[in-house]
């Protein structure tokens, strides 16, 4: 299993390949794990009953939670997800790899992962993990076909320079 664990036992990050095996494993979304897209003006489109915020696709299951409104809303999320005893939270947006290899740790998926494994570690909930996906939705959509199949809304045209 490739995932890399930060400075806490519960704060990491997941390589799409080890992801995209959860999907082949049949692992669910929503019971063994949760995907959270943290974009929020990246993207957007209208469907049936609600806006979408979609720029060239989102990886099919995800939740969108804006970083903006994300850390007033932990205790909320946190209390959902460990009612639902989800075992791991995987966080995305831009290229995480880019963010780490920069050095920076203003990155919205680096940034979500770390408060919510703060909160995890004040709740003392060591069963839970928070993981950032490396690489992010442009690393995900740049992968090939075995991962945009796997995206809702994909559209080629918004991930190809």
């Amino acid at each position: 299993m490739q995932l890399t664990l930060l400075q806490s036992t519960v704060a990491g990050s997941i390589s799409r390949l080890e992801l995209l095996r959860w999907y082949r494993e049949g692992k669910r979304i929503g019971k063994d794990f949760v995907l959270i897209d943290l974009r929020r003006t990246d993207f957007e489109v209208f469907t049936h009953f609600f806006f979408r915020r979609l720029h060239g696709g989102t990886i099919r299951g995800s939740l969108n939670l804006p970083v903006q409104s994300l850390y007033h809303a932990i205790p909320t999320l946190y209390s959902v997800l460990s009612q639902g005893k989800i075992a791991n939270v995987v966080w995305y947006c831009g290229p995480y790899h880019l963010m780490k290899e920069a050095g920076s740790s203003q990155g919205r998926g680096a940034r979500a992962t770390k408060w919510f494994a703060e909160y995890l570690k004040e709740r003392k909930d060591g069963e839970m993990r928070s993981l950032v996906l490396e690489g992010g939705v442009k690393g995900w959509a740049a992968a090939g076909t075995d991962y945009t199949q796997l995206m809702d809304e994909y559209d080629e045209s918004k991930w190809v320079r």
